[in-house]
């Protein structure tokens, strides 16, 4: 896919003032930030005594530092969708309701592809008890009934454990498969034009550039890795990995800890139209 393939290189490091996430880049440059975010063995995993260790609460234990590295993905992630020349000939609504779609999924293969690990933590949520006595005393309303135990009904929705481990274990497989450049543009070229979204007006042009994304894919990895019949089933099995990890996860986990409640959709919004 002629298209997809000609941003590989085309993803300078030039920003502009004018996106949010720029500024949570600049502001970054104040401090050093610790060593990478290499996870530790055993860190992060579910309890295996214990089947509610999947629901246990997780928070970066480098929020700034992740994400600074999570923002300067996303800036270059779309930076490759806007230099996608079939992307531009797209009507600005139907390139919205694109990025909309699958910011989460590219973003998590940018990180895959730039090698960005995540060191988390448990976090010592309150429980539903101590809530309720905590707002007691402070004579405001306790939580409402229903309410899952654990989450607040305000403020951040911490991920849990089993929803860190997809993120971790998409990573992981797309490292242990060593994908190459080309092999993440025309993966992301397959995320991008989704043709099932609900409200598109192209969907005979957006399916046919994802069928053209997966034939290209499919002819370089038999003349790259002849040897490797099932290498491109293997690839098709990491897209079917980020159908399981929720956006608002990635929202929640990577940008909540630093920008706050930040409506994504403005952001995309603004920095797709900018020129970033």
């Amino acid at each position: 896919m002629a298209c997809v393939e000609r941003c590989c290189s085309c993803c300078a490091d030039s920003r502009r003032h004018s996106s949010i996430l720029y500024n949570i880049l600049r502001s970054e440059e104040r401090a050093a930030p610790p060593p990478g975010l290499r996870p530790r063995r055993g860190q992060g995993q579910a309890s295996r005594s214990c089947s509610c260790g999947s629901r246990r609460r997780v928070a970066l234990r480098s929020p700034q530092v992740a994400c600074k590295a999570a923002s300067a993905v996303l800036v270059k992630t779309l930076r490759f969708v806007q230099n996608v020349p079939c992307f531009q000939e797209l009507p600005l609504e139907e390139q919205l309701l694109l990025v909309r779609s699958c910011w989460a999924p590219l973003l998590l293969l940018g990180l895959a592809q730039d090698r960005v690990h995540l060191e988390t933590v448990e976090s010592a949520e309150p429980s539903m008890l101590q809530r309720i006595l905590t707002t007691r005393r402070q004579g405001e309303q306790p939580p409402p009934r229903g309410l899952a135990p654990g989450r607040p009904h305000h403020g951040p929705h911490l991920p849990s454990t089993g929803e860190i481990q997809a993120i971790k274990g998409f990573l992981a497989k797309c490292w242990s498969l060593d994908i190459s450049t080309k092999e993440y543009a025309y993966l992301k070229g397959t995320v991008l034009f989704n043709p099932d979204l609900p409200g598109l007006q192209c969907t005979q042009y957006i399916e046919g550039l994802q069928r053209e994304a997966q034939q290209a894919l499919n002819e370089h990895v038999r003349l790259i890795h002849r040897g490797d019949e099932a290498r491109f089933d293997k690839l098709n099995v990491v897209l079917s990995l980020l159908r399981s990890i929720n956006a608002n996860v990635i929202a929640e986990l990577f940008f909540r800890p630093i920008i706050g409640a930040v409506n994504m959709d403005d952001m995309l919004l603004e920095m797709l139209c900018a020129k970033l």
